[in-house]
């Protein structure tokens, strides 16, 4: 399948070389497609993806038909430097504001699915926080229900796998942090894969927080937490220490401290999953899953990309 999509794309890159782009695209922009398009067509691992920062422009003008490109670009897409986490997530709220009926829901997931594909991404593991849907009146039981039901009918449609971690946030409370680990434990066996801490790591403690994951590692649940983004190493040690994690989001200021990196590298499998960059074999996923996609995707490519 994949052999035959870059095939198409190879070709489609020689009827435009022939004609619509002749005399204004030169070799090396034609490489650079070529190599664009054989890249999208390697079968990818997706296990950092967030759903409500994920709306394209083409799913905000249906839920938002009076959003122009330009503020879609303004409001919804961070810029490429920003000055820190918290001026990013700034951007969050658009997004889950957005998705505050079951249609909205389902179409934003639909949404995001249909990216995923195109990119080539045979496994994802999307995240959100349920209890920031509830703003016209959905319960965050509700708001699971409906985005599982729509993760389980698109995977049975598409073929693509997926998962779906729970995020509580940093600024949560700690019985909305308990309640969203609950959540997890009540979903077992569903889409549902994990628990997740996002949100403002440098404006918020992590205290609060310690008992949901208690809950989620006394109930054998699954856990990541993202840690190393807006405070540096000792975030990251801090997480490792209270929440007791089984994989680390972003983690990208572990660089700082070489004990760290030591450290990190040290996991082992048993009671760490290493870190997101292991691809499939860090996947909260089933083992004969795994292997599945392993077979039939991976192996004929000698490997696999993946996302952080």
């Amino acid at each position: 399948m994949w052999e035959q999509s870059r095939t198409l794309e190879l070709a489609r890159v020689d009827k435009f070389k022939n004609h619509s782009l002749r005399g204004r695209m030169d070799q090396s922009s034609l490489s650079g497609y070529r190599e664009q398009m054989e890249l999208r067509s390697l079968p990818k691992i997706e296990l950092h993806l967030h759903l409500d920062c994920s709306l394209s422009f083409q799913a905000v003008s249906k839920l938002a038909p009076s959003v122009t490109r330009e503020e879609y670009q303004r409001d919804y897409v961070a810029p490429s430097r920003c000055a820190n986490l918290a001026e990013f997530l700034l951007h969050a709220p658009k997004g889950f504001r957005l998705m505050q009926t079951e249609d909205a829901l389902r179409l934003v997931t639909e949404d995001v699915f249909q990216q995923l594909i195109e990119d080539g991404v045979i496994y994802a593991e999307i995240r959100f926080a349920p209890l920031l849907h509830t703003e016209q009146g959905l319960s965050p039981e509700r708001v699971l229900a409906v985005v599982e039901r729509s993760v389980d009918h698109l995977i049975r449609e598409t073929g693509m796998q997926a998962g779906v971690i729970l995020c509580t946030l940093r600024h949560f409370t700690e019985a909305q942090s308990m309640l969203t680990a609950e959540l997890v434990k009540e979903f077992r066996g569903s889409r549902v894969v994990a628990l997740d801490l996002a949100g403002d790591e440098a404006g918020f403690p992590l205290h609060v927080h310690v008992g949901a994951y208690r809950y989620a590692r006394e109930h054998g649940l699954f856990r990541t937490a993202h840690a190393g983004e807006g405070l540096g190493p000792e975030s990251v040690w801090e997480t490792l220490r209270l929440l007791d994690p089984q994989r680390i989001g972003h983690g990208t200021r572990s660089i700082e401290d070489p004990k760290l990196v030591e450290h990190l590298r040290n996991w082992s499998e048993q009671d760490l999953m290493r870190t997101n960059l292991m691809g499939l074999d860090a996947a909260f996923l089933d083992d004969g899953v795994k292997q599945q996609l392993r077979k039939r995707f991976l192996e004929p490519h000698g490997g696999t990309l993946h996302s952080a």
